[in-house]
């Protein structure tokens, strides 16, 4: 488990648990206990804007809403200065946690990386790994800090719908469906008005990051994962909505492809022009 992180004087804490099926529960089960000192972060509310006819069921958050949210929490960006002196702070390093395999952490991790911001991780094993382990939990919520995020967008790690279009099928590119196979092949669609997938996306489903507890695989097997597609010169990965793709975005990341692309309209952008 990553836990290094909350014995540091600049680290800060964050909850991401959510549920799409309940969108009110991971607030709930916030106020009911959390890792103390973590501030709960709302995937609709905090981590995505409101929703549009297009650009997905959960577009990227406003770059200036997400800072103001990061400040108060006490959250400095690199080389950002402090509030109270001229000199410069400590970036702040920021654990995320969920209880669903990364799916919502995993987007609180990509959103700081957009963000410019690289000092992030996400707790392995989320807060039910946390709770067998016999650490402690609180159902008191943390004061605001004062930080000083000063975010600095990476515009080149996204793609929008027009670029998907023209960059799919070029040679060297590759566009991976990151939800689980029977939606990727149109027999199951629970949320999405059509069922199917972007022609020519390949299936790598995000659950398949973590063990069924929520650990995440070894470095080794997810570079297994992704063995095929090692000398692809462009991976754009999209999900439903642009969410738990992140978890593919980490996985990637692990065994060092960081050129990886995200659509974050993804499938619910897509379909919508259907």
């Amino acid at each position: 488990m990553v836990i290094s992180a909350f014995g540091r004087s600049t680290g800060a804490i964050a909850d991401c648990r959510f549920s799409l099926a309940d969108p009110a529960l991971g607030q709930r089960q916030y106020r009911e206990s959390h890792i103390p000192g973590a501030f709960y972060f709302d995937l609709n509310r905090d981590l995505s804007s409101p929703i549009k006819p297009h650009g997905g069921r959960h577009p990227l958050p406003d770059v200036n809403t997400l800072t103001e949210k990061l400040s108060a929490i006490g959250v400095n960006s690199s080389g950002s200065s402090d509030s109270d002196s001229e000199s410069y702070s400590e970036p702040t390093l920021i654990v995320a946690y969920d209880d669903s395999r990364f799916a919502f952490a995993a987007r609180f991790w990509w959103l700081l990386r957009y963000l410019g911001h690289e000092q992030v991780v996400i707790l392995d094993g989320g807060f039910s790994g946390w709770q067998t382990a016999n650490y402690p939990i609180s159902d008191t919520a943390p004061k605001p800090k004062s930080g000083n995020f000063v975010p600095c967008v990476q515009g080149d790690r996204i793609l929008d719908i027009e670029a998907v279009k023209s960059r799919k099928d070029q040679p060297g590119v590759v566009l991976v469906d990151s939800r689980e196979g029977d939606r990727y092949r149109g027999e199951r669609e629970p949320i999405d008005p059509i069922a199917g997938h972007i022609p020519g996306a390949v299936n790598y489903p995000w659950i398949t990051v973590t063990t069924p507890d929520g650990q995440v695989r070894s470095v080794a097997e997810q570079q297994q994962r992704w063995a095929e597609l090692t000398s692809t010169e462009e991976i754009v990965v999209y999900c439903g909505s642009g969410v738990t793709a992140c978890a593919n975005l980490f996985s990637l990341e692990m065994t060092g492809i960081k050129h990886a692309k995200l659509y974050p309209g993804s499938w619910s952008d897509w379909c919508s022009y259907l």
